[in-house]
């Protein structure tokens, strides 16, 4: 690489940024709305930024570039990514980059483990470096992080753990893993890919370049992933909470190697925990870097990231639970099947999904309160299923799922929408929610 445009210059484009100069790189800049911040770091680097207005300006940013690498959030057919194939030039993502720079490292590559799939990637992604840890390595949780996997390099780990969303796997051309996994498969992003069939093939690219001596896990209950599991060539080994080389027997998770750890011991044994626990277990059994027994303590002692089914608390005799990163119908879906009687919190901003997904559970629903720009189109997909409540507010969302609250019910916020209409990102719609809810029985239990 001689010049390298980077485009997209949040956490993933600034540390692209500079990797590229730190090696001596030539780098032009740019983004969609050009910002002081953006600016600096360009001054600090040496870079020159372009604003990308005019055809002209696209032709200048792209010219004498061999390689572009789009933001994550940059689409497949924004204009930029639209005129560099059609000039030939190389779109790349940081992940491809970093594993080809990882391939030269004097002294030999790192072992990388991947992990893909529509829903539970941060989870299994740190499960799988907690058990790492526990053996003693110093590991890297990079990709779809707030560490960027070009940015960790440079830094004395012992191996990586790459969290591979199918932004960062659409424009690969080498990158691989020594264990990987695609832990599941429903429709997400369509507004980002434009089909199912493209996302898939995103998260298909995983497995592009496998090896024969890679691991590949699978869901042994799905027919496309095991699919492609199987047609790459590399040793496959599948999970399931039923069946599969690592499943539960007997109140255990088990392996062909011996037990793993007691369903009871577990951090915390909702279903789809058992199969992320499942499959980050076999990721660093497989690939050699832990042993059988050196997993049951981290496994136990694990502690997930915040708005993952976290328990709120109890207040007005219902457990209340935030689960803001549910941001398709699909994760919802997972969250909803995990508790028997519920008044769901849902909405936002939808992703071109079919919400009725989330409806699918009709003797689990108690309620549902509707938030958010797509609040009507929750309440439509929720028709005939339950009594719906529509929220202008998150304050008072809470106060209505209070009233359906009789008799004891989970409260569960699990939008199954995304958090930008009301919110910046799903952590501050998460952490509104939790302050709401506090707020709420502090006002009640202080006028009763």
């Amino acid at each position: 690489m001689k010049r390298v445009a980077v485009f997209g210059l949040a956490l993933a484009g600034a540390a692209a940024a500079r990797a590229l100069v730190a090696r001596g790189i030539e780098v032009v800049l740019s983004d969609d709305a050009i910002t002081d911040e953006h600016r600096r770091l360009a001054q600090e680097l040496g870079c020159t930024i372009i604003p990308v207005v005019t055809q002209s300006d696209l032709v200048a940013f792209l010219d004498g570039a061999d390689v572009l690498i789009p933001a994550p959030g940059v689409a497949p057919h924004h204009r930029v990514i639209v005129e560099a194939l059609v000039r030939k030039i190389s779109v790349r993502t940081e992940i491809d980059i970093a594993y080809e720079w990882e391939q030269q490292r004097s002294g030999g590559p790192r072992p990388i483990l991947g992990v893909t799939g529509t829903d539970g990637k941060t989870t299994t992604t740190m499960i799988t470096a907690a058990l790492l840890r526990a053996s003693g390595r110093s590991v890297g949780e990079v990709g779809n992080t707030d560490l960027p996997f070009m940015a960790a390099i440079d830094q004395p780990f012992d191996a990586f753990v790459v969290e591979c969303s199918s932004f960062r796997l659409q424009f690969t051309d080498a990158f691989r893993c020594d264990a990987s996994v695609w832990l599941n498969l429903a429709a997400d992003h369509l507004d980002w890919h434009g089909s199912f069939e493209n996302y898939t093939e995103a998260k298909r690219r995983l497995w592009a370049y496998s090896r024969s001596s890679d691991v590949v896990v699978a869901p042994v209950n799905n027919e496309l992933i095991l699919e492609s599991a199987r047609s790459v060539g590399s040793r496959c080994v599948t999970f399931g909470l039923d069946s599969g080389d690592y499943t539960v027997s007997a109140g255990s998770l088990v392996c062909a190697h011996g037990v793993i750890c007691a369903v009871d011991e577990l951090w915390r044994a909702l279903p789809h925990d058992i199969t992320n626990s499942l499959a980050a277990a076999a990721l660093v059994i497989e690939s050699g870097l832990s042993a059988v027994g050196d997993v049951s303590v981290p496994l136990h002692n694990f502690e997930s990231a915040h708005h993952r089914i976290e328990l709120v608390g109890h207040f007005g005799g219902s457990a209340w639970y935030d689960d803001s990163k549910a941001t398709s119908p699909h994760a919802a879906l997972t969250a909803i099947r995990s508790f028997e009687n519920i008044v769901l919190i849902a909405g936002g901003r939808n992703k071109d999904l079919d919400l009725t997904q989330m409806a699918t559970e009709p003797k689990r629903m108690v309620g549902v309160v509707a938030i958010g720009d797509d609040a009507e189109a929750i309440r439509q997909a929720f028709e005939g299923v339950c009594v719906v409540r529509e929220a202008r507010s998150m304050e008072e969302a809470v106060g209505l799922a209070h009233g359906l609250a009789q008799g004891g019910a989970t409260v569960l916020l699990s939008p199954g929408c995304t958090s930008y209409d009301w919110y910046k990102n799903y952590n501050e719609r998460g952490e509104d929610f939790q302050e709401r809810v506090r707020q709420h029985f502090h006002r009640t239990e202080s006028s009763s």
